[in-house]
């Protein structure tokens, strides 16, 4: 269906893509990992054709292959409304078609006028949109209900992303090319999406943090290195790449740790015989030339053995040390007197409009060390609710209290708490009494290296900027923190370390998120978002 041939990508002199070839065959479903940064997107809008490699080639083997792309990030316009966002005419059919009458006459007259025709095909493509059934798009994806004059900025990130796929699906596409498509879908959209991309007639190339959706939905993993910027094949679903990948490093490991021993088994060898040739030569005269001859001839012998070693390290048949996943290195430092309730809520009621509250009459209690996970469909209130306790609006009615000695600490969905125009070193300046260096050091632990720390923060990717968000959070010591869908723009191996981190975090942790292995893995309670209410598990 789709072929990529021999694709080099630099940015300056910055490799990102090194000689990637690969087929998409029809009925296939690829998932595409690896850490943020290493050329991902780059590599889906160069099949997309969004984007040109620097050399090679991307080949359709199908016929009038029709490509959806659907972008990892959110590219409406502030002032579009749901009708505009779909690309919806607001003229009538009938005058489309009095229009293309009109047109197809005056081709009749002038068969070779390029502008003409480029306008009849558009007015074609125009009036083909107005006929298509959208109601069959947007009844599953949870958007039929929402009056088409609706402003994008009522919707939801969840419907927002909802409406971004319904956009791909509106061309009909033969081949999908989904870049994070499961960024702020809640976990029955989410099982939603898997079940219509695993009936989907097509092939689809999936770019996902989300192991449970890969678990789900593909038959093999492309996984993109990004030391040598190339791409291995495995078969199988994600799982069953970890089940492969560790398998592979365990051998490296092995391997490594054999050469190692031999190495050191070799060059304390050549030690003993470079001792033994000075041991004779100092202990014997030129009267004994026959012991000195052999002490020459041994000593010949160690150096060419050192030699020898010395042309094995640096040859390619060296065995490399396997180099760990990169990780955040850091552990969460709280008070220790913290009151007994963090937060509570008492018949509280949450929204926008007093006459239409989202959510109403909670009584809710939070403990010290709790880990909660609140989740529910896309825009029944849990953003709502997490943005009155983080302060950011007013309670519609009812009492919303933090303990004495609790330190709450926010971050937001779509990280518009952060200044574009900072970089991440004058961000955690900003908060903190940190020096240059003191900054620079902190800031390392969530993986800025080098120039990282002095790039706007308008200029970074949603992975570097939600490590930075949490930096934050860890720099002011926050004892309650409160996290709007965390791991939305996280890789896979940041998602563990961020497990990992959130479980040496002794205060207590209330978390918007539909990944349903963080939720396995990090959760202690669930509260769930249903008509209006909140259900405890």
């Amino acid at each position: 269906m789709l072929t990529a041939h021999h694709l080099h990508k630099t940015y300056g002199i910055q490799p990102i893509l090194q000689d990637i070839s690969f087929s998409i065959s029809d009925g296939e479903r690829l998932g595409l990992i690896g850490p943020n940064g290493c050329g991902k997107t780059t590599l889906i809008r160069i099949l997309a054709g969004f984007e040109l490699p620097g050399s090679g080639t991307v080949a359709s083997t199908r016929p009038n292959l029709r490509i959806g792309y659907l972008a990892q990030g959110m590219d409406f316009a502030d002032d579009q409304t749901l009708q505009s966002a779909l690309g919806m005419d607001s003229a009538k059919p009938d005058e489309l078609e009095a229009e293309i009458a009109s047109l197809a006459a005056a081709l009749s007259s002038n068969p070779n006028d390029s502008t003409l025709q480029s306008k009849y095909d558009s007015i074609l493509a125009r009036l083909s949109s107005s006929h298509f059934p959208l109601s069959t798009i947007l009844a599953p994806l949870g958007l039929a209900d929402i009056p088409l004059d609706t402003p994008l900025a009522h919707l939801s990130g969840g419907q927002k992303t909802r409406l971004m796929l319904a956009r791909v699906l509106i061309q009909e596409p033969n081949l999908l090319l989904l870049d994070e498509p499961t960024n702020h879908l809640d976990i029955e959209m989410l099982e939603w999406l898997e079940d219509w991309i695993n009936s989907f007639d097509g092939a689809a190339l999936i770019v996902s943090h989300d192991r449970a959706f890969l678990d789900n939905t593909v038959t093999s993993i492309l996984d993109l290195n990004p030391e040598t910027h190339t791409i291995r094949q495995y078969a199988g679903n994600y799982s069953d790449y970890i089940e492969q990948h560790l398998k592979e490093q365990n051998k490296q490991w092995a391997a490594w740790r054999d050469q190692e021993t031999e190495i050191r088994r070799i060059k304390q060898d050549i030690a003993r015989t470079k001792e033994q040739a000075r041991h004779v030569e100092i202990t014997t005269t030129s009267r004994q030339p026959g012991p000195r001859r052999y002490a020459k001839k041994v000593a010949r012998k160690a150096l060419s053995r050192e030699k020898k070693l010395e042309r094995y390290l640096e040859s390619n048949e060296r065995v490399d040390r396997p180099k760990p996943s990169w990780q955040m290195k850091l552990e969460f430092e709280i008070e220790k007197d913290l009151s007994k309730n963090v937060l509570a809520m008492e018949n509280l009621s949450v929204g926008y409009d007093k006459d239409k509250p989202l959510l109403t009459d909670l009584n809710l209690y939070l403990r010290v060390g709790q880990r909660l996970a609140l989740t529910g469909p896309n825009g029944a209130g849990k953003t709502t609710l997490v943005r009155t306790i983080a302060g950011k609006l007013e309670p519609l009615s009812g009492n919303l209290k933090l303990g004495a000695s609790v330190k709450l600490g926010y971050m937001a969905q779509e990280q518009e708490l952060l200044d574009p125009n900072l970089s991440a070193l004058q961000t955690i300046q900003s908060v903190t009494p940190f020096n240059e260096t003191e900054a620079r050091n902190f800031l390392h632990y969530f993986l800025f290296e080098d120039d990282d720390p002095l790039r706007p923060t308008r200029d970074l990717s949603f992975g570097e900027r939600a490590r930075l968000q949490l930096g934050l959070l860890v720099a002011q010591g926050c004892t309650f923190l409160l996290l709007d869908e965390p791991v939305n723009h996280l890789d896979i191996p940041s998602r563990a370390r961020f497990e990992q981190v959130l479980n040496h975090f002794k205060g207590t942790v209330l978390a918007v998120v539909h990944d349903r292995y963080f939720i396995e893995r990090f959760a202690s309670d669930v509260w769930t978002v249903r008509a209006g209410k909140v259900e405890q598990w």
